[in-house]
């Protein structure tokens, strides 16, 4: 049905048809029917879902739809990004799609209600399935540890792990914090918090994509050291514009969708080969299809996640994704997607 009404969809503004979908999905209306795989089921955090494929912080970001979202089939989600205060974000018009490059560009700077409603939304509405919440600092904070620490207060009892933003292009200055000094010093106040608060939450981090090796040294490195879970690649990227096709690509923002796939599966295969299976990849970037999925995988990924492919393939993406890895593994002998990970 999606792809018989995407034309007019794609009419209306991006954020606008994004606006719309929230609405949609607020309606608990959701008309896909979802298929499980025994051989996809993982375990997430000592939980099992059915599914290791999530969606992306972007898409609910005020914690609205996310029960509506596991409806649709998704083995987990990923709300945000939440700031300690509200915030409108950056003027508009700040999402741009690239049809042609199957991408979008946007520069919406954390636009959000703020963890105290943020967390209202969530008390009202308990999760039914696997949720995570992504973080960050206002804009024109004074003190970004101290936002973040703020974030984690209000909402680690709500979520089965928190993500650390520190890779958006669109808010001034936050990819300082893959500066060594920096991030010991974030990753430090929070594990302090932690403790402080009696907290057994797990942390996320999620990175930019445009690193270079010697980035991916001692960001690994800190990232093991700080006792991190998790670590999603990648966020999206301010580079990447070379062979794009459509005009939109002069658009400031940040990169997501197919052009960024095979640098975010690099990034994946070579934080793999560093952590050792210690800390678990969600890899992100580029996914639409089973193929894209599996490449994923056997880069070194145990998750992922998805927003763009979503957009210019419709609701029903989960269960295409899953049909197809379930096609792939049983015809190469795979009882379950976990046998792959890392097996480039």
């Amino acid at each position: 049905m999606f792809e018989k009404i995407r034309s007019l969809v794609f009419k209306f503004d991006p954020e606008l048809a994004h606006d719309l979908a929230i609405k949609a999905l607020k309606t608990s209306l959701v008309p896909v029917k979802v298929k499980n795989y025994e051989c996809l089921k993982v375990n997430f955090l000592e939980k099992e879902i059915p599914n290791p494929i999530g969606i992306a912080a972007g898409f609910d970001k005020n914690a609205e739809v996310y029960n509506s979202l596991f409806k649709l089939g998704f083995g987990f989600v990923e709300v945000g990004t939440i700031t300690p205060e509200s915030q409108f974000g950056n003027p508009k018009p700040r999402v741009f799609r690239l049809e042609e490059d199957e991408a979008l560009i946007n520069r919406l700077g954390f636009n959000n209600v703020g963890s105290k409603k943020a967390s209202q939304n969530i008390n009202n509405n308990a999760p039914k399935g696997l949720l995570g919440i992504n973080i960050g600092p206002n804009k024109d904070t004074k003190n970004r540890i101290e936002d973040y620490l703020k974030c984690f207060r209000n909402l680690n009892h709500l979520s089965d792990y928190i993500t650390i933003n520190i890779s958006s292009p669109n808010t001034e200055n936050l990819r300082s914090f893959h500066n060594p000094k920096e991030l010991e010093e974030l990753l430090n106040a929070l594990n302090e918090e932690k403790k402080k608060i009696n907290s057994k939450i797990s942390f996320a981090v999620k990175i930019a994509p445009d690193l270079s090796s010697k980035d991916l040294d001692f960001i690994g490195n800190i990232l093991l050291k700080n006792n991190i879970k998790l670590v999603i690649i990648s966020n999206t990227s301010d580079g990447t514009r070379e062979k794009l096709k459509n005009i939109n690509k002069f658009e400031k923002g940040g990169l997501s969708g197919k052009p960024i796939e095979e640098k975010s599966n690099l990034l994946i295969n070579e934080f793999y080969k560093m952590f050792e299976n210690k800390i678990k990849i969600i890899g992100v970037g580029g996914v639409d299809s089973g193929k894209s999925a599996h490449e994923k995988f056997i880069s070194g990924a145990s998750y992922i996640q998805l927003y763009t492919g979503m957009v210019y393939q419709g609701p029903n993406i989960v269960n295409k994704i899953s049909e197809e890895m379930n096609d792939i593994l049983t015809s190469n002998g795979v009882k379950n997607i976990e046998e792959i990970i890392g097996s480039k």
